[in-house]
């Protein structure tokens, strides 16, 4: 009988022991559960697509890249000196007219960036996103830079060509170069304003979504939804 005792209590302070070991290891399993892992990627996912709405669609509008100062298209720098020149001999109203259009053209590509985005975004891994969550201030612009550039370029190229044709562009730069080309003594350009111009906006679009970004971490008033407070507060703490 006693026998039996010292077996029972044997066997009762050896579960007990093993009991206290797992209440031990909760934190550490929980920490482990697939949830976390689901409200960073979550957050992150929500946080990318609000720079997407937020910031890229006002870039669509008539005047989103031309009178927005941080992303605006000016001429490119090889052709710098046709901007001066035109302005010298009183032609400024046709070098504006020329950035003009340039900007329009990227208005009109970047309607087409918000599917590549929301397809970056989708795809994201929890090891992205945790990487990005604990990244600099412009991790996750960095991430959809890496994944979509290739698809942006190739979507808005010609995009970007087909406006030009369609706002004048290309009868405006057409002048602008002959004008350009026939005053004595200066060399002669051809610049490749499609390939420029389609770089360009992918310079803004980035800048723009960076922006808001930099926002959502910095500032807790950019949180505005309870997942984005939950899974930056993570990041506050790193």
């Amino acid at each position: 009988m006693k026998k039996i005792i010292i077996l029972a209590l044997a066997f009762s302070l050896t579960s007990c022991a093993q009991v206290q070991q797992t209440l031990n290891q909760l934190p550490q399993l929980a920490s482990q559960l697939p949830t976390g892992s689901v409200d960073i990627a979550s957050g992150l996912k929500e946080a990318l697509n609000k720079g997407i709405t937020e910031q890229v669609s006002k870039l669509t509008a008539v005047d989103g890249f031309y009178k927005n100062e941080a992303v605006k298209i000016l001429m490119p720098e090889e052709l710098q000196k046709v901007d001066a020149t035109l302005r010298k001999i009183g032609l400024g109203s046709l070098a504006d007219e020329g950035i003009k259009v340039l900007n329009r053209a990227a208005e009109d590509a970047v309607k087409e960036a918000t599917p590549i985005f929301v397809s970056a975004v989708k795809n994201m891994s929890f090891t992205d996103a945790k990487n990005i969550l604990l990244g600099n201030d412009s991790a996750a612009t960095s991430y959809l830079q890496g994944t979509t550039t290739t698809a942006l370029y190739g979507k808005f190229n010609p995009v970007i060509k087909s406006s030009f044709e369609k706002v004048g562009a290309d009868v405006v730069w057409k002048n602008i170069i002959t004008k350009y080309n026939s005053i004595p003594l200066v060399k002669k350009v051809n610049p490749d304003l499609t390939d420029y111009t389609t770089n360009q906006a992918l310079v803004g679009v980035f800048k723009m979504i960076a922006v808001e970004e930099k926002d959502i971490r910095t500032n807790i008033s950019a949180r505005t939804s309870p997942l984005l407070q939950k899974v930056f507060a993570m990041q506050d703490g790193k």
